[in-house]
């Protein structure tokens, strides 16, 4: 894997809102077909970090490289059609719309004549993924479960066909069994179409479980980082870090 040129590298990186530094003087990159954790606890800047990465927050200092050009100052939209999709904390699927509706949203960008196989091809493929979904076409984005809108939140950034798909806390509020069939569709798109991944976690062991490197974000800054099963390791730094929030038992379950 080439670690010289990497598909997006944040470099000295800070965010503040008013006189509060949420992220402070971060780097860190994630190369083209690799599966990056950052993993904090809850406070500890990733929102705000992937927020200034997708361009939904302003940086204050530093810069977003995506694909050997400077996107710093690139408006959201930009970047998605730059080939980078989010998929935030809280699903934020459009509740009134039905699933099908949600996921065509998720191709907007790839209007024409030139684009309507590549995207028939994709809707099937994300239907595929989640079965449930194809099950569900019709019904309401409302009416679905939390395992289920954490599918239609990923299959619509899916349909955006991106290069790099950043995701804030995925399993946050999801039962057990939902967050295992997650992690699968994850690794499967990561290994079998070479997409990037980069995920927040605050479970640190589901985080560093699911990724090839991992960073450890504390207090808007990045602490430790490395490979995620020698990350996985260092148990007593890692709770040093992240402390009750390694007790997976006290995620609330939706």
């Amino acid at each position: 894997m080439n670690r010289a040129l990497p598909l997006l590298q944040v470099a000295k990186l800070s965010l503040r809102y008013g006189s509060n530094v949420a992220v402070n003087d971060v780097a860190l990159d994630v190369a083209a077909g690799e599966f990056v954790a950052l993993v904090g606890a809850n406070g500890a800047g990733k929102s705000s970090l992937f927020k200034a990465i997708v361009g939904l927050e302003p940086v204050f200092a530093g810069r977003v490289v995506f694909a050997g050009a400077d996107i710093t100052s690139l408006a959201a939209h930009r970047r998605v059609a730059s080939g980078i999709a989010f998929v935030p904390e809280g699903r934020w699927v459009f509740r009134d719309m039905s699933v099908a509706e949600n996921l065509e949203l998720g191709s907007y960008l790839r209007s024409g004549a030139s684009q309507r196989s590549a995207v028939a091809a994709d809707l099937a493929r994300v239907l595929e993924l989640f079965p449930r979904l194809a099950e569900r076409r019709a019904q309401i984005a409302g009416t679905l479960s939390g395992g289920e809108q954490q599918m239609l939140a990923i299959g619509r950034a899916l349909m955006a066909s991106p290069q790099l798909l950043v995701l804030d806390e995925p399993s946050l509020g999801l039962a057990p069994r939902v967050v295992e069939e997650i992690v699968m569709v994850l690794k499967q798109i990561n290994t079998e179409r070479g997409l990037s991944i980069l995920v927040a976690e605050q479970n640190a062991v589901l985080g560093l479980g699911m990724a090839q490197r991992g960073y450890v974000l504390n207090g808007g800054r990045i602490v430790l980082q490395g490979d995620a099963v020698e990350l996985a390791k260092e148990r007593e730094l890692i709770d040093f870090y992240l402390g009750s929030s390694m007790n997976e038992n006290e995620r609330k379950v939706a």
